[in-house]
């Protein structure tokens, strides 16, 4: 998704949110910093890392992420994939023994499960937005192999490949990356959320607040924009 036709959307989120624009471009600054201070990736940098495949499997944190799993673990060979774990759902990979290739995350998911699988060869992708500031200040200078992206304008080291939840920009990042298939797991899209996604609830799952619930509608429709305008086969495992 261009940026012109991105920017249309974008607007609508800062409204429906009451999010500051100025807010996202601060942190993406800091964000920019960093990786300008410590080096990172390019969007071609990661190219060749994923460059053994155009089939992409899309791991969100919904309910269904632990059952798909196990589903693929049985009924797929993991080799002919490149795999991109939305934020949190890295934690169920690696309870499942599985790095993924690339992390998508605004580092809201467990720490410790991040930096785990980033020591062990995934790439990240961290996104810089308006209540990640402390987070990728903290953070970001911990991992190796970091390309990073904002939902405002991009601009020195940062990219903007179009979506808001963790999961759909995974989805538009694979789609840069060429990919020709897309098949989504524990991507749900409903008012649940799991421990994957909000690592301090209680329970195993809980009722989505107001604005997960509207964050999950975006991740919805950005979804089907994907399928009705780009050139990828989605296989949703929802479905």
């Amino acid at each position: 998704m261009d940026f012109g036709l991105w920017e249309t959307y974008y607007r609508k989120i800062l409204d429906d949110f009451g999010f500051e624009r100025k807010d996202d471009e601060k942190t993406a600054q800091v964000l920019d910093d960093i990786l300008f201070e410590q080096g990172c990736l390019t969007l071609e940098d990661l190219h060749e890392k994923v460059d053994f495949s155009t089939k992409f499997i899309v791991f969100g944190a919904g309910p269904s992420l632990k059952e798909h799993i196990k589903k693929i673990k049985e009924n797929y060979d993991l080799i002919d994939y490149v795999l991109i774990a939305a934020d949190g759902a890295t934690t169920a990979l690696v309870e499942e023994k599985i790095v993924p290739d690339i992390i998508a995350t605004d580092l809201d998911g467990k720490i410790n499960d991040i930096l785990y699988a980033n020591a062990h060869g995934a790439s990240l992708v961290i996104h810089g937005h308006g209540n990640n500031m402390d987070a990728v200040r903290n953070y970001t200078p911990f991992f190796d192999n970091v390309l990073g992206t904002t939902q405002a304008q991009s601009h020195g080291n940062l990219y903007n490949f179009g979506g808001f939840t963790d999961g759909d920009r995974a989805m538009f990042l694979a789609i840069a990356l060429g990919a020709s298939e897309l098949t989504l797991a524990g991507m749900d899209f409903g008012d649940v959320v799991t421990k994957y996604s909000r690592p301090n609830i209680a329970e195993e799952t809980a009722k989505a607040d107001e604005i997960k619930t509207k964050k999950l509608k975006y991740a919805e429709l950005f979804t089907k924009w994907i399928d009705d305008n780009e050139d990828v086969k989605i296989i949703n495992l929802k479905s």
